[in-house]
């Protein structure tokens, strides 16, 4: 026995499609939601020229949930808002294209999706979701789609200047031997100092003095060569710097992608990918802030992402919890600076709690310090007097201050080589503010609210990483740019954040 059933083109009118969808469908939240946010910034996008346009909240609804399906691809977005009852019924039964779709995300939404992630948080802040005075930072890496082999790196530059720099003043050497007279006063040219314009004047120099005067043939091929190729090259050399802007790399399909070690490698031999450090900031496992870097390192992103949530929300975090890759110097001046509590790791935190670095008297740490008369006691009880001082910029220009002390009488120390294997008397060095603050953040971290924040932390933030990564498969950028790879991430954030308010 089987039941009757009839297709569509037998019914006399059809069915209505949001009779189909449940009520506590996802797709339902995404249209109340953004149908009462204000996209004002977002119609300022849109010229009053030309003929008429989808409506931009209809375009941002499609993407959206297209996002929290995890549908990212355009083509893909296209194919479902023709076919799947949800897209049909957000968009009124629209269809747009891939190509209209694809440049409202890529131009449209580029510049004004950070105010509209805004003002969705604001929105969940007041349906009592989210909390701004806490955030949970940390950062991951995700793949552009850019070429993983064609690449530019930065020392490979400085190393081919530095060889034009010396055959050419190998050349200049061999031209004042031949012609027994110095061309010019000035000094050799120095690795730092040459550029296209200076190698085309030296280069014709030695030429003119070489024209009439006999000398080996090849070496005049080699100078015409020279004249020929090195200027251009380093031409090209000075516009690849440009783009580098104090980078080790680049990829050549996207300039704006830096080559990072990823964790997720398909070759599985830890190979470098070009990506982007993605930093977010979370509370009740929602994103409440997120920021691009095209630098490896955390502790350099920590300061313009804080300030990204002040320009969002024109205030800071009353609490700031982060990993071991956020402690330096210049974070914990700028939380004090700003009035957060900071519950920041440092290097080494854990590492300072074990039994075998306590009890290991030979770490600098742990040598005895007389405040008052600016001196350290090495294990033999042998005095280390302050040395000299001297000051140290970090990538960021930072400027940070550092003590040497040093003993005086290493020599015959029974102890000399459990301590240190230098040659002279050791030396250790010291950045007596940066241990002051490290002390008050150890207390913080020990502390009843620092425990409950190092354990909320990894619950929090990670757990967030692990969505968007594993269940939302989001692994790699399909736009390239870093304006355009942070309408993408964007998205994304806003679909989490949607989804999560939806269950």
């Amino acid at each position: 026995m089987f039941k009757s059933y009839t297709t569509n083109d037998n019914l006399l009118l059809p069915p209505s499609l949001g009779e189909l969808i449940s009520t506590n469908d996802p797709v339902r939240v995404v249209d109340r939601i953004i149908e009462q946010i204000d996209l004002q910034s977002l119609y300022s996008k849109y010229s009053r020229l030309g003929s008429h346009a989808y409506h931009p909240r209809l375009m941002l609804k499609l993407i959206v949930y297209g996002y929290l399906r995890n549908i990212y691809s355009s083509r893909r977005l296209e194919e479902f808002g023709r076919n799947d009852i949800r897209f049909l019924w957000l968009s009124g039964m629209d269809c747009p294209d891939h190509n209209t779709i694809n440049r409202f995300r890529s131009g449209h939404l580029k510049g004004v999706l950070k105010e509209v992630f805004a003002t969705i948080v604001k929105f969940l802040v007041e349906e009592g979701l989210v909390s701004l005075d806490k955030a949970y930072t940390d950062g991951t890496k995700i793949e552009s789609c850019s070429n993983r082999y064609t690449f530019v790196w930065g020392k490979s530059i400085q190393t081919r200047v530095n060889k034009i720099a010396e055959q050419i003043n190998e050349l200049w050497s061999y031209a004042e031997s031949v012609t027994k007279q110095e061309l010019m006063d000035s000094a050799p040219i120095l690795p730092e100092d040459i550029s296209s314009e200076k190698v085309s004047e030296v280069v014709e120099k030695i030429e003119e003095a070489l024209e009439h005067i006999e000398c080996d043939k090849k070496v005049k091929q080699k100078v015409k060569r020279v004249k020929k190729a090195w200027p251009e090259q380093l031409r090209r050399y000075e516009e690849q710097e440009k783009i580098l802007e104090g980078r080790n790399s680049y990829s050549k399909t996207d300039e704006d992608a830096t080559f990072m070690r990823m964790k997720e490698d398909h070759m599985l031999n830890g190979q470098l990918k070009p990506a982007y450090n993605v930093q977010i900031s979370t509370n009740e496992q929602f994103i409440t802030n997120y920021s691009l870097h095209q630098t490896t390192a955390d502790t350099t992103t920590y300061i313009s992402h804080m300030e990204e949530h002040f320009r969002l929300y024109g205030c800071y975090p009353k609490e700031t919890v982060a990993d071991a890759g956020y402690g330096s110097e210049e974070n914990y001046l700028y939380t004090r600076e700003k009035g957060m509590e900071s519950y920041i790791k440092y290097n080494y935190f854990h590492k300072e709690q074990t039994k075998k670095w306590k009890n290991d008297p030979f770490r600098s740490s742990n040598f005895f310090y007389n405040e008052k008369q600016d001196c350290y006691y090495c294990p033999m009880g042998q005095k280390m007097d302050f040395a000299y001082e001297m000051k140290q910029k970090t990538k960021t220009g930072f400027e940070q201050t550092i003590h040497v002390y040093q003993a005086q009488r290493c020599e015959g120390c029974p102890l000399r080589c459990l301590c240190h294997s230098s040659k002279y008397n050791r030396k250790i060095q010291v950045n007596h503010r940066l241990n002051k603050l490290k002390a008050e953040e150890k207390e913080k971290l020990l502390s009843q609210r620092g425990l409950e924040h190092r354990s909320q932390r990894p619950q929090d933030v990670e757990a967030t990483f692990g969505n968007l990564k594993n269940n939302k498969n989001f692994k790699r950028f399909l736009c390239r740019g870093i304006k355009k790879v942070e309408v993408e991430f964007g998205l994304l954030a806003i679909a989490h954040n949607i989804k999560k308010m939806a269950s």
